[in-house]
């Protein structure tokens, strides 16, 4: 088991990404700590994980909240002894389709708030204690236009970059302290709520831009939610020990190194 005996915390747990990360995880012998905003659908998946022979908790923790994310973290570190993962997987809630020259301030600016204030909150949090320990890996995700400038993508396409510009700078950092950090920078999945979703709403027209981004890439197709997980896997395994301050592209060849 490549994770075996590590602690992985996963913000964002619930989430259809962040619950198949965590599967992924808790198969390879991490134990996983699930945070989120509401329980239902964190405690959906460390059920699944403990049915299928894994180890799992999850608990009220608001990513946002630095108050909030201490406690949980150090209880962690406390009780399991290390803080050997952290993943931060939660909502930016962009809004796209509106090209930017029309797009009100907020509407703008609040991916990159909730980005960047829960990265920092997240990041530091664990990053205390990874420090102690001298390793860990940090997690984060991204997607293709933090390498390809999409339209109409709204704030999103900077918080993508934002967010591995922040990587990048902490990698920098952390590294002669034993912890690494990388990013994945994903086309997005069919498979997952998100894509679900803009499904039900708008059939048609759901269909045809997801046909559009498949057509964009060099393999004709998406990232399945499978894929994305196996990469996190490998990335925060002793396998990638010579990673760092680097983003793993998992577009299907959409963006291009």
């Amino acid at each position: 088991m490549l994770l075996k005996n590590k602690n992985a915390v996963i913000y964002g747990g619930g989430g259809s990404l962040g619950g198949a990360v965590a599967r992924a995880f808790a198969q390879e012998g991490a134990r996983v700590f699930l945070a989120g905003r509401t329980m239902a659908p964190l405690e959906k998946v460390a059920t699944d994980i403990r049915k299928a022979g894994g180890v799992a908790e999850a608990a009220i923790a608001d990513a946002m909240d630095e108050t909030a994310v201490n406690k949980f973290v150090n209880g962690i570190a406390g009780k399991a002894g290390s803080i050997d993962i952290s993943f931060n997987a939660i909502s930016v809630e962009d809004v796209q389709g509106i090209p930017l020259y029309e797009m009100g301030v907020e509407d703008f600016l609040r991916p990159l708030h909730i980005s960047m204030r829960s990265q920092l909150i997240t990041c530091s949090a664990a990053a205390k204690h990874m420090i102690q320990q001298g390793s860990g890996v940090i997690l984060s995700l991204t997607a293709t236009p933090a390498g390809i400038a999409y339209p109409l993508s709204g704030g999103f396409g900077p918080t993508c970059s934002a967010i591995e510009g922040f990587s990048r700078n902490l990698a920098a950092e952390l590294g002669p302290k034993g912890v690494r950090v990388v990013c994945m920078r994903s086309a997005g999945s069919p498979d997952s709520e998100v894509f679900k979703k803009m499904i039900g709403n708008e059939r048609a027209l759901a269909k045809s831009a997801i046909k559009e981004l498949e057509n964009d890439t060099m393999l004709k197709r998406l990232p399945m939610m499978k894929e994305i997980a196996s990469v996190a896997v490998f990335l925060v395994s002793d396998m990638a020990s010579g990673m760092t301050g680097t983003s793993a592209n998992i577009t299907c060849g959409t963006a291009m190194d």
